[in-house]
Parts: C-alpha cells; structure tokens; sequence
C-alpha cells in the first residue's frame, strides 16, 4: 500500500457582511475543492499548507491551527492518502491561479460554496470549517 499525506486549508475572507471561502476547480479531475498539496521533505503540515495555498492561489493567509481536520480516502488502487485541513484567513488579495494545476478560483459564500464542493468529504470539512469560522467573530 503506498501512503500519501496533503495539506491545505479552507481559506476565508469577509467581505460586506459575509463569510466566503475559495474554492479551487483542479484543471485534471474538473472537480472544486480547497487548495491542498503534498508535503516535500522536512515541512511541517502548516509549512506544507501555506506552500500550497502560495502556489495554487497566490495568496497569503494566516492559518488557525486551532482547527485541524483530517481526511482519508483512496484515490486509486492500493494507494491511501490523508489530507489535513487547517482554516486560513486571506490576508492579500491578489489573486493568481497555478497555470499547471488550477482551472479556476472562485470566492463564494460559504453556504453557496458547500453546495459547490465535488465531494461530501470536502462539504462536512466545509460545514465544521463554517461553525470555527463563525465562533471567531
């Protein structure tokens, strides 16, 4: 069985009154989720997530360790892969999609986007992301 470990985070803002999350449309499977990567040699799961969301958005955010989910799945055959989530707060704006990888990034309410979300794995990290989120006001 070969293992696999990711990192990311359900990156937020507010913006006029409203909580909405960015969402990443991956150019290969088509499918919205949350910027997320592998970890490389020597970085921490927060390292690996501020890397990637760096790399698949352009933006800079402040993570909240305070909320860590984890997430297992097989993504093919005799492979296992967990991804650990983290809630990240943008702290820039500009917004600058990975050519290779990202199709598309799309804030949207955070409602709207569990709705968005391909996967039901994604959505229950979205909905616990939602009720962090909305104990930091």
């Amino acid at each position: 069985m070969l293992y696999e470990k990711s990192c990311g985070a359900i990156v937020y803002r507010r913006y006029h009154g409203n909580v909405e999350i960015m969402l990443v449309k991956n150019i290969k499977s088509g499918c919205w989720g949350f910027p997320k990567g592998h970890m490389e040699e020597g970085e921490t799961e927060e390292q690996t997530a501020r890397r990637e969301i760096k790399e698949e958005t352009g933006l800079d955010v402040l993570l909240d360790t305070g909320f860590r989910e984890t997430v297992t799945f097989s993504p093919r055959r005799g492979t296992r892969k967990t991804v650990v989530y983290f809630v990240g707060m943008a702290t820039s704006h500009d917004l600058i999609p990975q050519q290779e990888e990202i199709a598309q990034l799309r804030w949207l309410e955070i409602g709207q986007a569990v709705e968005a979300l391909s996967f039901d794995n994604d959505k229950m990290v979205a909905s616990k992301a939602k009720a962090f989120i909305a104990l930091m006001k």
